[in-house]
């Protein structure tokens, strides 16, 4: 569901957002490259501040998450995330600087992707898919080639809802989508959560 996620909101960055993206830091610093190498449709200070963005909401959670405490942490994390673009959305929907919800949106993808590199999952980083395609073509077809697939699958199918979305209704519905998803996730990591929390006592001690 994050990957979907990282694919809504990277239709909402480049196809709204000054061509910038706020999940694949990536294709960002291709972009820059392109951007200072003069091509007029990529913006350098957008680009800059999803980079810088995305580097704080990772820094940050990153310092929340001490060694062990990903699964328990995953919950409010991403609930975290959820207030972040559901700021972002208020601001679309109030006519605020394109800007503003680019670093809102980055510093999101920024913590969602702190939590899930400290989870560790194999192949399924949320925002890339480079070495998830590479480990599928070159790699004996087993388990990890289904988790691969779905991987790249729930990537293509965020970005396609989003660009639809985007496309047809405009970046609030996209956003929408995404904040739902977020709670939706989150939800399910606060219960999760409690199931991992021991019991208490006899007596409360």
């Amino acid at each position: 569901m994050l990957t979907f996620v990282s694919g809504l909101v990277d239709a909402v960055s480049y196809l709204g957002l000054d061509h910038a993206f706020v999940a694949n830091m990536t294709g960002n610093v291709v972009f820059l490259g392109f951007a200072l190498a003069g091509d007029q449709e990529l913006s350098v200070p957008a680009t800059l501040l999803a980079l810088g963005s995305f580097v704080v909401g990772a820094g940050v959670a990153g310092r929340l998450l001490p060694g062990g405490t990903a699964q328990r942490a995953f919950g409010p994390l991403v609930a975290v995330q959820a207030l972040l673009v559901s700021a972002a959305l208020a601001m679309t929907a109030g006519g605020a600087g394109q800007l503003a919800v680019v670093a809102l949106l980055a510093l999101g993808m920024g913590v969602q992707n702190a939590v899930v590199h400290r989870l560790g999952v194999p192949d399924l980083t949320t925002t890339v898919v480079t070495r998830t395609l590479t480990g599928l073509a070159a790699d004996p077809w087993g388990a990890a080639s289904v988790r691969r697939l779905v991987s790249v699958g729930a990537l293509v199918c965020g970005a396609l809802s989003g660009g639809l979305l985007m496309l047809r209704h405009g970046s609030r519905w996209a956003l929408l989508a995404a904040v739902a998803l977020l709670v939706w996730v989150a939800v399910l990591g606060w219960w999760r959560r409690t199931r991992l929390s021991p019991a208490a006592p006899p007596g409360g001690r």
